[in-house]
């Protein structure tokens, strides 16, 4: 590994770690209402809106009541996102003339966006206009993120709280999410964006000369204020086809940094969050320390794969060098990769976008070597928890934890507890329900489809990495990411109605357990802490939660990788390059 590299991966991480206490405790301010901000500028702005909305601010919600709340919002957005892309051709801001999309397309597009997984069977450019980019596209980014946040809010309150049933008003909660959460943080990183040669604008489509002498056409639009909350809400979904490697989304290592770093941001400060709220920061951190082994363990890992490249390729005396100016860093698998960026930030984000429940891209998952493809779907099945989606990825690691205790109850022969609540039955049972959900829509529906004529038409290559990458598109869909190995043509009646029931009941039956978990939870009296308590905030819980995350998702998904990703391995390692 070149050391300039590995310095650039732990500076990454440490500029997430820097800003992790400051945005956490912004966001304990907000949904607690303490401090000068809540209290003296966000209080009198909140009064008129609820007001407008007619919200009784002072009623609160058992678990079922927010779960309606959820659902029914969800509902709504996905109605209006499927009527405006049905209806393109007839509204205004479209100066391309795009025409409105099939139906079986618009839906797929409205559960994906809905779902906060924004996987893509579209080519941006080339299929939305800018009104669909913007009040459908770019509005539900927002919905779907404050969505996922708030409900693991709730999850924290059934903690906190006691022999209650209240657990917070939605409404209050999602407000405040998306105003002086996820709003004021879009707006400063558009800003950065647009600084660094990000595209923001209504201009029509420009037709310009190559230096070759040949035409092409450049597509233009209001694309940095999407980008913006497609990273800060872990939603991916690209203004352009080929998303962040594009240079109108991405055109600096400066923005590349800045749109990496993103998606780990709101993720990692509810880590803190968290803490603040249970009252002891310590519990916080262990969760962030599991998150970050498993970043880590897996940027190093991808990052060495990719640095040491195709040994098939070498054996042809194929070369593999290339330069970017650092020769510390020249070698390895460029394929599907960014000259402008190299291995390393390609590396972190690959990584980063898969840990999370982002799904944008700055380089192409296909093209990866095949252990780095499996690491990255390896990241996904054990439910991007590291630092995973906003909010989902919070309220996966603490269910993590639940099964963790649960566990070393059953070893020490003492019933578990976490956070002072005893972890019953109940909590168990839907705990298991939480992980099952994802976990069966996936390989069932990855068999389907490798199993039937429709689903065999989407791969563009056979054999072992055509399997994977069907494996991945269920993966994506199944964990609500998004990104893609892009040598499968998902635009078909198939993929998209199969894809899009798969990411509407991965988010939404997994996020009614939560909510019946923080339910069950809230109800209970705290028990007091004693000898036999295990500390859930020491370097023992820390290793115990990360050996449980590896071990559920290893035994689940293995048999899947040695038919995949495994295989195509030893196969190239045997000189068979497909």
């Amino acid at each position: 590994m070149a050391l300039s590299s590995v310095i650039h991966i732990l500076l990454y991480f440490a500029v997430i770690l820097a800003l992790t206490k400051p945005l956490g405790a912004y966001m304990h301010a907000v949904f607690e209402g303490t401090g000068w901000l809540p209290k003296r500028v966000f209080a009198p702005v909140e009064r008129v809106v609820f007001r407008l909305l007619m919200v009784d601010t002072r009623k609160e919600m058992d678990w079922k009541r927010y779960a309606l709340c959820v659902l029914m919002l969800s509902t709504i957005s996905m109605f209006a996102v499927y009527v405006i892309l049905r209806t393109q051709g007839h509204l205004p801001l479209n100066p391309e003339g795009m025409s409105g999309t099939s139906s079986h397309l618009a839906f797929n597009t409205a559960a994906s966006f809905t779902s906060n997984t924004n996987w893509q069977a579209y080519g941006g450019e080339t299929t939305m206009s800018y009104l669909s980019q913007m009040l459908a596209l770019t509005v539900q980014n927002f919905v779907s993120a404050a969505v996922g946040i708030v409900v693991v809010i709730v999850l924290i309150r059934g903690f906190v709280r006691r022999t209650t049933t209240d657990l917070g008003n939605f409404w209050v909660d999602f407000t405040r999410c998306v105003l002086w959460i996820l709003l004021p943080m879009s707006v400063v990183l558009a800003l950065l964006l647009v600084s660094q040669g990000v595209i923001q604008n209504f201009d029509s489509y420009k037709e310009v000369t190559t230096v070759e002498g040949a035409t092409q056409i450049l597509a233009m639009g209001p694309g940095a204020s999407q980008i913006a909350i497609k990273q800060l809400g872990t939603n991916g979904g690209g203004f352009f086809n080929a998303n962040s490697a594009v240079p109108f989304e991405n055109p600096t290592p400066v923005s590349n940094f800045l749109e990496s770093v993103a998606i780990f941001l709101i993720p990692a400060g509810l880590t803190y969050t968290f803490g603040k709220m249970v009252g002891k920061t310590s519990q916080g951190w262990a969760i962030f320390g599991a998150m970050a082994i498993i970043f880590l363990a897996g940027a190093f890992f991808v990052y060495g794969m990719e640095q040491r490249g195709n040994p098939a390729l070498d054996d042809l005396g194929v070369s593999q060098t290339y330069n970017t100016g650092d020769d510390a860093s020249s070698g390895g698998n460029m394929e599907g990769k960014e000259v402008r960026f190299g291995i390393a930030d390609s590396a972190i984000w690959s990584v980063a976008t898969t840990d999370a429940s982002n799904g944008s891209v700055n380089s192409m998952h296909d093209s990866y070597m095949p252990l780095s493809g499996a690491m990255l779907l390896f990241n996904m099945h054990i439910g991007e928890v590291a630092f995973g989606g906003v909010g989902s990825g919070l309220y996966g690691m603490l269910v993590f934890a639940i099964i963790t205790v649960f566990i070393a109850g059953l070893m020490i022969g003492r019933t578990p507890e976490y956070l002072g609540k005893k972890i019953g039955p109940k909590e168990v049972k839907l705990a298991a329900i939480y992980f099952l959900i994802a976990s069966a829509m996936i390989l069932v529906l990855t068999a389907v489809a490798t199993s039937t004529a429709e689903g065999q038409a989407g791969p563009l290559n056979g054999g072992a990495h055509g399997f994977s990458e069907i494996l991945y598109a269920f993966t994506s869909y199944g964990q609500n990411n998004g990104s893609a190995f892009a040598g499968l043509s998902a635009n078909t009646s198939f993929y998209n109605s199969a894809g899009g029931v798969t990411m509407l009941v991965a988010r939404f039956l997994p996020m009614v357990a939560i909510l019946a978990l923080a339910g069950a939870l809230v109800t209970k009296q705290k028990v007091p802490v004693s000898a036999g308590t295990l500390p859930t905030d020491s370097p023992l819980f820390v290793g115990l939660l990360v050996g449980v995350i590896v071990v559920i998702g290893g035994l689940t998904f293995f048999p899947a990788y040695t038919l995949g990703p495994i295989a195509e391995h030893f196969l190239s390692q045997a000189g068979v390059l497909s």
